[in-house]
C-alpha cells in the first residue's frame, strides 16, 4: 500500500497526488499536521520536506515522478 505524508497547501504534496491518480495507482494520505504519530515516523525516517511517500520498505521525500513511475511498472 502506498502512503502519501501531506502537508496543506503543499505545491510537491498535490503535484505527488496527482501523478500517482495519472498512472491509476490506489494511495493513503495522512495529513502530517492532525497526526502526532505520523510525524514522529517521517522524522524517524529522516525527513523534513513533505511529502513523504512509503511503500512497503522503500520510502522517498518530494515529488520523485521517476519513482512514481516505477511503483506504476
Amino acid at each position: 500500500m502506498i502512503t502519501v505524508y501531506s502537508k496543506p497547501a503543499c505545491v510537491q504534496c498535490t503535484a505527488t497526488t496527482r501523478a500517482l491518480d495519472a498512472k491509476g495507482l490506489d494511495y493513503n494520505v495522512i495529513d502530517l499536521t492532525e497526526d502526532d504519530a505520523a510525524m514522529s515516523l517521517v522524522t524517524e525516517l529522516g525527513y523534513r520536506q513533505a511529502p513523504v511517500v512509503t511503500f512497503g520498505e522503500d520510502h522517498w521525500s518530494g515529488f520523485r515522478p521517476d519513482l512514481i513511475a516505477r511503483l506504476a511498472s
